[in-house]
């Protein structure tokens, strides 16, 4: 998922942020379509309950009324949460933008604990203030303080906020959906909610060359359905929150890979917040709340 920013950047030198979005949800939909069918056409046994991505299914159930509706929140929520952090890079700085959506750990352990009545230790609260710590150095000497940036941090709070409530409600379907399903859903609500507002403000919607294709093709396959599945698959076994946590190591692994692959210039705060980061994941790690109950009697077992 670290390679998305490279690989939008990449997109970017041929379409707008928005029609980067709109390309990698609708390419991502339909993989994500083929990849449910082949498994529905082949094993139709339960998950397995090893780590890992795999192609088979949970039982099939009829989804109610509630499920239909959350499912097209996500597909609304998750792609509100992408425009807010583009326009946000428009209205401030990258790194007050950045400073702002690490705070959806935050969000998410609030939320987590008001609609799944879920219970933190000390430890995994200790983690999550020492992650955000860690992921606020990166970038720290370039924060800017002034009114004219207020508007800008606070769409990158919003985009934060969105985020959390993204999770939240992934980790409330996820015992009865399968991750490519979930997935899909959110995919191709996203491109369909995205098509009138390209429609409207865009010239062109797709690439104009093979390489700006082959570009958003990876980031679709690789960021959108490998990553963010195994994403969404993990919120089987861990917490929403500590998922969260451990999404703050993604702008440090991209600042890595931007200093191989652009040679962008990599600081000493930049080290250091890596490894106040893993510091964090770690803590948070060593608390039961990070676990699903299910893994926990799983274990004792």
């Amino acid at each position: 998922m670290s390679f998305a920013a490279i690989l939008i950047k990449l997109c970017e030198q041929e379409m707008s942020a928005i029609g980067t979005v709109f390309n990698r949800l609708w390419m991502a939909s339909i993989l994500l379509g083929g990849w449910d069918w082949i498994a529905q056409m082949g094993d139709r046994t339960p998950e397995s309950d090893l780590p890992g991505l795999t192609l088979t299914t949970q039982p099939q159930t009829i989804p109610n009324f509630r499920e239909i509706a959350l499912l097209f929140l996500v597909g609304i929520i998750g792609t509100a949460s992408v425009l807010c952090w583009a326009w946000s890079l428009t209205q401030t700085s990258v790194a007050n933008s950045t400073l702002m959506r690490n705070l959806s750990p935050l969000f998410t352990c609030i939320l987590g604990g008001i609609f799944l009545q879920q219970q933190f230790e000390i430890r995994l609260i200790g983690g999550l203030f020492l992650g955000i710590f860690g992921a606020s150095l990166i970038g720290m000497n370039d924060i800017q303080i002034g009114l004219e940036y207020l508007w800008g941090d606070g769409l990158g709070l919003l985009a934060a906020l969105f985020y959390a409530l993204n999770l939240s409600i992934l980790e409330y379907l996820r015992p009865k959906f399968s991750a490519v399903k979930l997935l899909f859903w959110r995919c191709t609500i996203g491109a369909i909610a995205l098509l009138p507002l390209i429609w409207l403000t865009q010239d062109s919607f797709f690439p104009h060359s093979w390489r700006g294709w082959a570009t958003v093709f990876i980031l679709a396959s690789l960021c959108q359905c490998f990553g963010q599945c195994m994403l969404i698959h993990n919120l089987k076994y861990f917490s929403s929150t500590f998922i969260a946590i451990f999404l703050l190591l993604e702008p440090t692994l991209t600042a890595i890979f931007a200093w191989v692959i652009f040679g962008e210039t990599l600081s000493g705060l930049n080290s250091l917040g890596f490894v106040i980061i893993l510091s964090g994941i770690f803590l948070a790690k060593t608390s039961q709340s990070s676990h699903k109950k299910i893994l926990i009697e799983e274990k004792t077992t």
